[in-house]
């Protein structure tokens, strides 16, 4: 990942989206280094979300490893220490003005600062923003986002920004489709992460449903042989039960009972019930004592963090995500969905560093089943779905890349390995989306699935030909407003065709290749693109939910996303039309809207409304007629 990152260090605007624990503050490191050494750089300034993570930026010794210079932050232009924000901006702009090159701040500083400065105060430095995707393209909501506006306008700036998870979980870009192509992307996939670990070389994605209260249910899935961190829900949330602190009681309580607790790191001693071992467990729920919390989290990340036998699990509500560094942690066990993608992201990059004896890590959400006898069966629904397409995405960022191509009438032989050749395939036929197909493929895939249509869609609730050629090409325009029709269907294509294929089984027979797609094998080298639009690219939404809960919820999840129907457009309904015309030529009548069938129940709704909007057609029509009249 660094040397991709290093061979792009001659960009004025430079993204790095790599995964947490990759390595993105050292590759900042030798990027900045050189831009000031041998790009005419004078400065650079390093801002980060929280003070902790400022940690990642301390000084380096790089020539001990071969780089031509060290990286060297003075005291005072480390800017993370205790105080306020607002309290710092002042050694800010003495650093600006003075002769020293490197600065360490925080987001809130870097803000602060910029109210006392006009943009070109900013010439001559390198800005890196660690933690990007607390930029937005919402200038009303991202005051950094609206900071970086103004500075990359009216100054000649040079940016690194980097972030483990390019996914908003409110759904708003990052940067605005322009902004975004003024950026040299550099992309390093968690597929590319693990191949490239010496010890750990999988990650698994995994849901656990439960009924009545998770702190019953807990004790199924908590491996108690596993370093564990362990998020409950947020107290607003409909699994708490609004005592966090009883809730963390009831975890403990599941271990064994407690020795003791140390007084000067708060670390709790419990003795297991079923195997008599002593596990160390950090509470970090608890925030009545905040000296005991700030004497944990000092043990954590002084002590823990080199030493594998210091703690054994760590409980947490807001705490424990972004930049937290734990490299021993083998399961991330996390209580409810998480609203924010970039949340499910960021607590997954907790289990993901290489560890010595850490060959696997796990990701495990708890999530309660929806239950018919409560008013929430909406939101519960709604929240298993998300839940799932999220899990689903990361599924697909572990998958194996390959490469897609057209197969021409007549070619034979094998492709290379890595290749696929699949008839009436469009290649990219223009850099911009070549581009979005090499960096930003698993960002898009991540804006369809928080896409709340496209949620039930995924679940099997809408034709898989309607979800490909209507649903997705709309939010891919919505997306990248700049790509013509031309070019969203290129990327539709390599979107859906990417997924599928990633979804699918494939089993080797002989010297031939079959992809498992809608519960039958296809050889390889058959499949086209036809085929493979007739298949819903995430079905493994339904299916994951199909064999993991009982009939009768599966029919109250079916029944409430029937109840919020969703609405057709007239796209959508228009590409329905051949299909219904065929419908009913096959079983001779029209499709009937009270039907059983979910799929005659939606051609008989498309029907409707195609009738409707041929009725407000003519009725308008009728009326120009009228007024050209008169």
């Amino acid at each position: 990942m660094q040397q991709r990152v290093f061979a792009k260090r001659d960009a004025q605007h430079l993204l790095v989206k790599a995964p947490p624990a990759s390595g993105k503050s050292r590759a900042l490191m030798f990027v900045g280094l050189d831009k000031l050494y041998n790009q005419g750089r004078r400065k650079v300034i390093v801002a980060v979300p929280e003070r902790s993570i400022g940690a990642s930026f301390a000084s380096t010794k790089l020539t001990e490893h071969g780089f031509f210079a060290d990286w060297e932050v003075k005291p005072e232009h480390n800017l993370c220490d205790p105080g306020s924000s607002q309290g710092k901006v002042g050694a800010f702009i003495d650093f600006l003005n003075g002769p020293d090159a490197i600065l360490v701040c925080t987001h809130a500083t870097l803000r602060f600062a910029f109210e006392k400065l006009s943009p070109d105060a900013f010439d001559g430095t390198v800005l890196a923003i660690d933690e990007f995707h607390h930029v937005s393209a919402d200038t009303e909501a991202s005051r950094l986002g609206a900071l970086l506006r103004d500075i990359m306008n009216g100054s000649d700036v040079h940016i690194v920004a980097m972030t483990g998870s390019y996914f908003r979980g409110d759904s708003v870009p990052v940067l605005s489709a322009e902004d975004e192509a003024k950026f040299t992307p550099v992309t390093f996939n968690y597929y590319d992460q693990l191949n490239g670990y010496q010890y750990l070389h999988s990650l698994g994605i995994g849901h656990h449903f439960y009924q009545g209260r998770y702190t019953d249910a807990i004790g199924e899935v908590f491996d108690l042989d596993r370093k564990t961190i362990i998020h409950i829900p947020n107290v607003n949330s409909g699994e708490s039960t609004k005592d966090k602190i009883e809730e963390v009681g009831f975890i403990i309580d599941s271990i064994g009972l407690v020795e003791d607790t140390d007084p000067d790191t708060g670390i709790i001693s419990i003795r297991r019930s079923d195997t008599g071992a002593i596990l160390r467990v950090a509470d970090l729920v608890d925030d009545t004592d905040q000296k005991k919390r700030a004497d944990t989290l000092h043990y954590l990340a002084t002590v823990a963090s080199k030493d594998r036998d210091a703690v054994d699990v760590i409980i947490a509500l807001g705490m424990a995500k972004e930049g937290f560094d734990w490299p021993f942690a083998e399961h991330a066990l996390t209580v409810a969905y998480r609203a924010s993608l970039t949340e499910v992201i960021q607590i997954i990059g907790r289990v993901t560093r290489d560890s010595p004896g850490k060959e696997h890590a796990q990701f495990t959400n708890l999530i309660a089943e929806p239950d018919a006898s409560q008013g929430e069966v909406k939101v519960s629904v709604n929240n298993m779905l998300k839940a799932i397409t999220a899990s689903l995405l990361m599924e697909q960022v572990l998958a194996q890349n390959f490469t897609f191509k057209t197969k021409h009438p007549g070619e034979g032989g094998s492709p290379p390995p890595g290749v696929i050749t699949i008839k009436g395939f469009k290649e990219p036929s223009s850099d911009r989306v070549k581009q979005i197909v090499e960096t930003d493929l698993n960002d898009l895939k991540a804006t369809i699935l928080q896409d709340d249509t496209f949620a039930k869609a995924a679940a099997g609730s809408v034709d898989p030909e309607t979800t490909n050629k209507v649903l997705i090409p709309k939010i891919i325009r919505e997306r990248y407003p700049d790509l013509n029709e031309s070019q969203v269907e290129e990327l539709r294509q390599q979107v859906v065709v990417d997924s599928v294929i990633k979804n699918g089984e494939v089993r080797e027979v002989g010297d031939k290749r079959f992809i498992k797609m809608s519960e039958k094998f296809v050889n390889i080298d058959d499949i086209n693109i036809n085929l493979i639009d007739s298949v819903n690219p995430f079905q493994r939404a339904f299916e994951v939910m199909s064999k993991s809960v009982t009939p009768s919820v599966l029919r109250i999840i079916s029944d409430a996303i029937t109840a919020t129907r969703i609405e057709f457009t007239d796209e959508e309904a228009f590409a329905l039309f051949p299909k219904i015309q065929q419908w009913a030529k096959v079983n001779g009548r029209k499709p009937d809207v009270r039907s059983e069938d979910h799929t005659e129940k939606r051609y008989a709704e498309a029907l409707l409304y195609l009738q409707r909007r041929k009725q407000q057609h003519l009725a308008a029509q009728r009326a120009t007629e009228t007024d050209e009249e008169s």
